[in-house]
């Protein structure tokens, strides 16, 4: 399996190896990230680890949207 998610990566790596892992966390509650210069910015450093405690998503909700779109998750 190609689409591994890993929950300490940044997000900006995340979405840039996966252009469908942006849709997902819109989807999910990270609105910011659609902000333009966000992913440049802030995506470089905030993991999405981080960014749920931050926007106090659950990570569980996370992993298993995630896996319901085909992907493998690290933690």
């Amino acid at each position: 399996m190609d689409k591994v998610l890993d929950m300490n990566q940044t997000v900006y790596e995340l979405c840039s190896s996966h252009p469908d892992a942006m849709e997902i966390m819109l989807e999910l509650g990270f609105k910011s990230i659609a902000e333009p210069g966000m992913l440049q910015t802030a995506g470089r450093f905030m993991t999405l680890a981080k960014g749920a405690k931050m926007k106090k998503i659950d990570p569980e909700l996370i992993k298993s949207t995630f896996r319901s779109k085909g992907y493998a998750i690290i933690e």
